[in-house]
């Protein structure tokens, strides 16, 4: 389904029980709602769950040039209000807990709660760069030669021997992610520094990592602890970045177990 919302066409999809709570899904960079499959099932039991494609990204609008996290969290916003949805779970994964952050600042009684999941709260300078060098990539070369080495940092090394079907069908969300929106996103990304902000959250919050995320560590996860009153913490072992996909029971188990309590 799609919503025009702050501009653009939103790609969405709704599913559970109509008077239930809501759960909102926001995916990573470079995939797609998909991402989520593995997470839904639990969920659609007790909650209604949205989950939406990113600006940029799947079946939403990649308009060009650089955006920035408030108007990715306005394009969030704007979905939840052209649906009727006052108060919502976030669920939201790397960008997508960025995301999250950004919005829970900017209009915290849109929250019920937040789930931050292999995601960080500031990019750090020595890190910049890195992300300079893939917006030029994808501006001039375009998805492919990105594919390999985001694979590479979103799964171990084990994963990928041994559950290829999952790691190609990633590596089709990489490929098939417009240029335009990755480098837009990216932009976005780079610019990430809320950490000295975040202590205002006041909604309960949960953060699941991977043990062997490289990207957005651990570290990172109990700097949010650290920050945010009240914030659990999930460290799942033997995963990297993308946690929810190579661990789904233990990601499922960490998230239902928050989410519970609001049920």
């Amino acid at each position: 389904m799609k919503a025009t919302v702050n501009g653009i066409a939103v790609n969405y999809t709704l599913e559970g029980p109509a008077n239930a709570p809501v759960v909102t899904m926001s995916h990573s960079l470079a995939t797609d709602l998909s991402m989520w499959d593995p997470t839904v099932p639990v969920l659609t039991g007790r909650f209604r769950v949205l989950r939406y494609e990113t600006r940029g990204h799947g079946k939403t609008e990649a308009p060009t040039g650089a955006y920035t996290l408030d108007q990715l969290a306005d394009d969030a916003l704007a979905l939840l209000k052209s649906l009727g949805i006052d108060r919502t779970h976030w669920v939201g994964l790397s960008m997508g807990g960025m995301i999250g952050q950004t919005l829970a600042l900017k209009a915290p009684d849109a929250f019920l709660s937040l789930s931050l999941c292999d995601t960080s709260s500031r990019i750090p300078a020595d890190a910049k760069p890195l992300w300079q060098e893939r917006i030029k990539t994808a501006e001039t070369q375009g998805m492919e030669p990105l594919v390999e080495p985001t694979l590479q940092r979103w799964f171990t090394e084990p994963f990928r021997k041994s559950r290829k079907e999952v790691v190609d069908r990633v590596a089709t969300m990489i490929r098939t992610t417009p240029a335009a929106g990755y480098a837009g996103c990216c932009h976005a990304i780079a610019a990430l520094d809320l950490t000295d902000r975040i202590g205002a959250i006041k909604i309960p919050t949960i953060a699941i990592v991977g043990e062997d995320d490289p990207g957005t560590p651990v570290a990172a996860h109990k700097v949010i602890q650290e920050k945010i009153a009240g914030c659990r913490l999930e460290i799942l072992k033997s995963a990297a970045h993308l946690s929810n996909m190579e661990q789904p029971e233990a990601f499922n188990k960490a998230l239902t177990g928050f989410l519970g309590a609001f049920a």
